[in-house]
């Protein structure tokens, strides 16, 4: 079953490129699509020597995708600035989710591996990207719980960064919704509970200079196209701002909702606060 997606009760604005838009249509998206699938390429023809002798272990492609995401977002020309010290104990990044540039942002800043919903594995050009990248794909049914738990630790014991969305959909970036708590209960686990820490992240979009708060926002039906090409085509491009707060240590909650709640609360205070400030 699908999460329900999150709708604004305001369409979102029309896309509109004039001759300059196209213009920078071309000249940002041509170097990015040879940055991305240029690397794709790379990565899998390393992973074919990697994987043999390391098996989960990756020490060698994540670095590629960090080069990719770091400089994609060089690319397209939008501000980046992070704040915080990226958590060293072993376990799990979780994050308010706006857009697709999300995955982006977080992979420039921190080498992780993403959890997404089992569908996007068979998405065209997202879910190829994800494969290689090694996103872990899970499917919201309880009779796979014990399965996925034991995939979250092979991951998480080999050092894996595992990031994932609590939220279950996008927003158009101005808000952030309530944590869901249900992958949380991995984390509690016998296998996992006692060296198990959770970082929040707030992620913040700044839009361009006259442009509406919620232009990088990517949300309901939208689809990815049209949004790609407005964010290609803008004359002056906004910023992303990342906000690592502590780490959470598993053992100190009682329980998933408890620990899902302070997540919650320090990315909500912070992604609020930054906003303001703008």
């Amino acid at each position: 079953m699908n999460a329900p997606l999150w709708n604004s009760d305001d369409a979102p604005e029309p896309v509109e490129l004039g001759l300059l838009e196209w213009a920078l249509v071309f000249l940002r998206g041509l170097p990015l699509a040879i940055l991305v699938f240029g690397g794709l390429l790379i990565l899998l023809a390393v992973r074919l020597i990697e994987r043999p002798f390391f098996g989960v272990q990756r020490p060698i492609t994540p670095h590629i995708s960090q080069f990719v995401c770091r400089n994609a977002i060089r690319v397209l020309g939008i501000g980046f600035s992070s704040t915080g010290q990226l958590m060293a104990e072993r376990g799990a990044v979780v994050a308010n989710h706006s857009s697709w540039l999300d995955i982006f942002a977080l992979n420039a800043r921190k080498r992780v591996y993403f959890v997404s919903k089992a569908e996007v594995a068979n998405w065209p050009g997202i879910g190829w990207l994800a494969r290689a990248t090694g996103t872990v794909f899970i499917e919201r049914n309880p009779k796979k719980a014990r399965e996925q738990t034991q995939i979250f630790r092979e991951r998480l014991t080999a050092g894996h960064k595992l990031l994932f969305f609590p939220e279950g959909t996008s927003t158009d970036g101005l808000r952030v919704l309530p944590f869901k708590t249900t992958l949380f209960a991995a984390f509690f686990t016998e296998e996992l509970h006692d060296f198990m820490h959770v970082q929040p992240v707030s992620v913040v979009f700044h839009a361009p200079v006259g442009q509406p708060k919620r232009f990088y926002g990517w949300w309901g039906d939208m689809d990815f196209a049209p949004h790609l090409l407005k964010t290609l085509g803008a004359r002056k491009q906004g910023s992303i701002e990342l906000i690592y707060h502590s780490p959470a240590k598993v053992s100190d909650f009682a329980d998933r909702k408890a620990l899902a709640a302070h997540c919650e609360q320090a990315v909500r205070h912070a992604h609020a606060f930054a906003k303001l400030e703008k």
